[in-house]
């Protein structure tokens, strides 16, 4: 088998990366033929790669035939910035973890919906038990009561307009103006809590975060009978939530 000539699954990949980086020069578009001149390709081989990788979403072809960049690669770009931001500010969750002996929580508020980005946790500081999702679960959450309070108006409806407040513990505040009595008139503002309402026998609370423009929020769990830290917990959450923002904030 090694000594056939045919081209190997490497060397395709490697052919395939040519073609990407070749139609990244084209911002306008770009023909197969010229294509295979500038990697050196047979044409055959360029419409093959081209045909998969527009199947893929990594190219993506014209009205005039021309080849540009599709959206997958803008894609793999903003995940990529996302995890070297949130590389930086682990260490920081992880900080706050060891501390409070609890787990943290980061979330952001993206295409309209608040969606958990790091968990940060332990043996010492287990995580909640997620038996419903945060974007089903905000109004029920600390996490997501805190994003919904930075919310201005407009955004705030839209989102309560697309989720039912479910009722999952008898602590859950399931009326819409209940909740919003609830958000503008928290005594702990900028923090919010949540009593037992997502899951019995355990209580959170969090701040809201920024990274740039994103909205988003911090926040810890902790067993009900740690209720009487919570001032303590607030002293430590708050600062932690600036260097956070600030961290996430910083131009890559």
């Amino acid at each position: 088998m090694a000594g056939h000539d045919g081209p190997t699954l490497i060397t395709s990949v490697r052919r395939a990366f040519r073609l990407l980086e070749a139609v990244g020069e084209h911002e306008n578009g770009v023909p197969a033929k010229q294509l295979a001149r500038e990697t050196g390709l047979p044409l055959a081989t360029a419409y093959h790669l081209l045909r998969t990788m527009v199947h893929d979403g990594y190219v993506r072809k014209l009205d005039d035939g021309g080849f540009v960049l599709g959206d997958k690669v803008q894609t793999l770009h903003t995940t990529g910035r996302g995890q070297a931001l949130l590389s930086r500010v682990r260490p920081t969750l992880a900080a706050l973890r060891d501390e409070l002996a609890t787990a943290a929580y980061l979330t952001f508020y993206e295409e309209g919906e608040i969606r958990v980005a790091e968990i940060v946790d332990g043996p010492r500081a287990p995580r909640v038990d997620l038996w419903v999702g945060f974007e089903d679960a905000g109004h029920a959450t600390a996490l997501g009561k805190a994003v919904l309070r930075e919310l201005d108006d407009g955004s705030r409806e839209d989102y309560l307009s697309r989720h039912h407040l479910a009722d999952l513990t008898p602590r859950t505040i399931t009326s819409r103006p209940g909740l919003l009595r609830h958000l503008d008139s928290s005594p702990l503002a900028p923090a919010v809590t949540d009593l037992e309402e997502y899951a019995l026998g355990t209580v959170c609370v969090a701040v809201p975060v920024y990274s740039g423009d994103t909205l988003g929020s911090l926040g810890v769990s902790m067993p009900a009978n740690r209720l009487a830290q919570l001032e303590d917990v607030l002293e430590r959450l708050i600062p932690t939530a600036n260097r956070v923002t600030r961290g996430l904030s910083l131009t890559i």
